[in-house]
């Protein structure tokens, strides 16, 4: 007799019925954790490639078999966990356990168990299923969520997470105040939205990280961040030392790229302060040299203009000497100025005295050099941007920034000095008036030596 055949839709049941239990396989097996089942009595129904990676039983081992006593259970053990595993269908929601399995190959694994019940389709428990791993694993991966966030929290330093078209995509308290802004604002915006000066350098950083991984060591960044509320750059610069680390899913074979971390801590004060010694080092050292070289100078005005030439090494591009006809110990308006040296207009270089007759440099009203004359002290002017501000006042084409110190000696003014820097120089500072009063105590014995020579 030959089986009859099967209807229409009987034989689509079954063809239904074998896909989903190709299906259930494939997602058993490729699960990253762990997995085994158990019915109602104790019997194991599921057992997939992960749970084989670990205890080394395969599922054909596995399955069928009643508990786990005598080959994944040590029988000391087995009454306790089976009854702690099968309990699950009895109490809702998950529960946690922990204990050790026995592998293939007579050793012990300590895991850590999630099991749950599995209704069946009157809604009554059918069996229990658990899902386990290694507890060493789930430690490191506690360990790895826990430092992420901690370095998201309080952190001391900032954290900002960067996706492969630069723009951020997560960040900490730290580095959303550093940037002037919330962490949720900076997110997905583009870095020169949020920095101005050294967004190139950051930029072409992240990009060689993405490209390359990260640098040996840590780099300093000197930025300046903009104002979030009406997109201006701020004034001040910060010098950020700043590590990078490479992103890339674990979960492919090839690694891939998923963006690149950024730590960055705030090291301006100290940089600033390493800078100012090394300054006030240089600058003594100058001194120092200044002073053996005019030793040997006959010729006081002479002197004075190697001191300015010590001078301008690292501070200007030009300096000016102008004197008055007659020292004076409080100096009135109206106040002439005769030129006595001067560094060459065209590009920094020794002083010269120039030839001009002896006649009073035409000075507009308010030119710092007379103020400083007028107050006896220090005058710094910086440029408005305006066309023609260098002439108007005299100095060389180019000229950005000023500063005139009077020239003081014996309790009488004698002149006034000048320094100038160019567009590439950043303005005088109150540290830069007080070197330029020291140049000009210095210059100003020389020159008062010089008229007493003369008379």
């Amino acid at each position: 007799m030959t089986a009859p055949h099967q209807s229409g839709p009987a034989r689509h049941e079954a063809a239904a019925d074998s896909d989903d239990h190709v299906l259930l396989a494939a997602l058993l097996d490729g699960m990253d954790a762990a997995l085994c089942a158990f019915d109602v009595d104790g019997t194991v129904t599921h057992w997939n490639r992960e749970a084989e990676r670990i205890l080394g039983w395969s599922a054909k081992e596995a399955v069928g078999r009643h508990g786990l006593a005598g080959w994944a259970l040590r029988e000391a053990d087995a009454e306790e966990v089976t009854g702690r595993l099968l309990g699950a269908m009895k109490n809702p929601g998950r529960q946690v356990d922990e204990f050790a399995l026995l592998t293939k190959g007579g050793g012990r694994v300590l895991v850590r168990v999630q099991s749950c019940a599995v209704p069946g389709e009157d809604g009554s428990p059918a069996g229990v299923y658990c899902a386990f791993s290694e507890v060493h694993t789930q430690i490191d991966l506690e360990r790895s969520v826990a430092l992420s966030e901690a370095l998201f929290g309080e952190a001391s330093w900032g954290v900002v997470l960067v996706d492969a078209d630069l723009r951020p995509a997560l960040a900490n308290a730290h580095a959303a105040r550093a940037l002037r802004t919330s962490r949720t604002a900076l997110l997905g915006r583009p870095l020169g939205e949020l920095l101005d000066q050294g967004v190139e350098e950051l930029e072409g950083a992240l990009q060689h990280v993405l490209a390359a991984g990260a640098p040996p060591a840590p780099t300093e960044l000197w930025v300046t961040v903009r104002d979030q509320g009406t997109g201006v750059a701020l004034p001040e610069r910060r010098c950020w030392r700043s590590g990078f680390l490479r992103l890339a899913t674990p979960l492919v074979e090839e690694p891939v790229p998923l963006g690149v971390a950024w730590l960055f801590l705030d090291v301006t004060k100290s940089r600033l302060a390493e800078q100012e010694s090394a300054r006030l080092r240089f600058r003594g050292s100058q001194l120092h040299r200044a002073g053996r070289a005019v030793a040997e100078c006959e010729d006081p005005m002479e002197a004075a203009a190697l001191y300015m030439d010590f001078a301008l090494a690292g501070f200007a591009d030009h300096a000016l000497i102008d004197l008055l006809p007659d020292p004076e110990p409080a100096p009135e308006a109206p106040i002439r100025l005769v030129r006595a040296a001067t560094t060459p207009a065209g590009a920094p270089g020794q002083a010269a005295v120039p030839g001009g007759g002896g006649l009073p440099v035409p000075y507009m009203a308010g030119h710092p050099a007379l103020q400083a004359v007028e107050r006896c002290g220090s005058v710094r002017a910086a440029t408005d941007r305006s066309e023609g501000w260098a002439a108007a006042r005299k100095w060389p084409d180019g000229t950005r920034h000023g500063l005139s110190t009077a020239l003081r000696s014996r309790g009488r003014t004698v002149g006034v000095v000048t320094f100038l820097r160019g567009p590439s120089r950043r303005p005088f500072d109150r540290a830069d008036a007080i070197y330029a009063e020291d140049i000009a105590s210095r210059v100003a014995a020389s020159v008062d030596l010089a008229v007493a020579v003369a008379r």
